[in-house]
């Protein structure tokens, strides 16, 4: 039996199957404690420039976590890179990988944040 290359693609997929979502914001900032006066009075901002964070998390044997890929840690991995205090025009994309689905021997979810950085003052 000869394997084509449609045969070989397609039993690749079924070892690899991943999705994945993306949600734009307006600001993102690190907590603080007075987040409302933020944005109540006008303050001095400074762009910084273009910046990304991706965190992943993954699971084995879809029981055993470890990682974070919560969308804070991405935006706080993307603001360390940077120096700056917040995140304007914001992108947030999700996705999940699975290797072998049917058994969930391997799967992971990673976050990327990006977005332009900005110095509060």
């Amino acid at each position: 039996m000869r394997i084509t290359k449609g045969m070989a693609c397609l039993g690749l997929l079924f070892f690899l199957v991943g999705c994945s979502s993306t949600a734009n914001h307006g600001i993102m900032t690190r907590p603080m404690s007075d987040s409302v006066g933020l944005v109540e009075s006008a303050h001095t901002i400074t762009e910084i420039g273009p910046t990304s964070g991706r965190v992943c998390r993954f699971f084995l044997l879809n029981v055993i976590p470890w990682g974070n890929s919560t969308t804070g840690a991405a935006m706080e991995k993307a603001l360390s890179f940077s120096g700056g205090d917040a995140l304007l025009n914001v992108s947030v994309t999700t996705s999940l990988y699975g290797f072998v689905p049917i058994y969930n021997v391997l799967s992971y979810t990673c976050t990327t944040v990006s977005g332009v950085a900005v110095e509060i003052e």
